[in-house]
């Protein structure tokens, strides 16, 4: 199984999806971390000249939703198709919707160190904070 993890240091979980610049992604085999990597991610800042925060997209639509950042998530997710799991600190409803839709388990975390998560994960310990979506 493989978990991704967004970063922009390779330390950290970054607070925030569509900001983070790399997907730091774990395989784990029998309950351990046997191999890691570091892989590009598609960022807000690749899109630029295209309007990134679509708070006004639509009436009732959370922050992320619509035709428009659909698009730009499936980019931000191609790199991590083969994850069945994601780390994150903070992420916009659009994006988490998107994520559980292609079988990406988002799961949003308090915990900075990504070598902490992991352990957490791992362990059955980690919580999930929805509350955190935007």
């Amino acid at each position: 199984m493989k978990i991704a993890v967004i970063t922009d240091d390779e330390q950290t979980i970054s607070q925030h999806f569509g900001r983070a610049r790399y997907y730091y992604v774990a395989t784990v085999e029998d309950g351990k971390v046997v191999a890691s990597e570091t892989r590009d991610k598609a960022n807000h800042s690749h899109f630029a000249g295209e309007h990134v925060h679509e708070h006004h997209e639509g009436h009732g639509k959370g922050h992320g939703e619509g035709a428009a950042s659909a698009q730009r998530h499936a980019a931000m997710m191609d790199a991590i198709s083969d994850c069945k799991v994601i780390l994150v600190r903070g992420m916009g409803m659009g994006a988490y919707n998107a994520l559980s839709d292609r079988g990406i388990s988002p799961i949003v975390t308090d915990i900075v160190e990504i070598e902490a998560a992991l352990k957490a994960y791992l362990a059955g310990k980690i919580v999930d904070h929805p509350e955190k979506l935007h």
